[in-house]
């Protein structure tokens, strides 16, 4: 078997189930530069759907409950979100 056919297979088989509206936090903060102010998030990632608890919310929104206006790390960014959104399950679409 040749490095072609392995990588042409996924490394987690994935199931047929509900599919999951959104995109995890980590990911959008992931395609950004640390420090930056919530503002630059908002320009860059606002119409965004992020996963939360309670359904994909966009991330401007979810913005608009954070009191701070500069992040200078990654993880105060997604500690405040989570401090907005919660933590929990992810429903799925049915």
């Amino acid at each position: 078997m040749s490095d072609d056919d392995e990588d042409s297979e996924p490394a987690v088989e994935l199931g047929e189930g509900a599919s999951v509206e959104g995109v995890p936090i980590a990911q959008v903060s992931a395609r950004l530069m640390w420090g930056i102010e919530k503002s630059d998030i908002r320009r860059r990632e606002g119409d965004t759907v992020v996963r939360t608890p309670d359904g994909g919310t966009q991330l401007a929104e979810i913005l608009d409950d954070i009191d701070r206006t500069y992040f200078d790390r990654r993880q105060s960014f997604e500690s405040a979100v989570r401090d907005v959104v919660g933590t929990g399950p992810v429903p799925t679409e049915d």
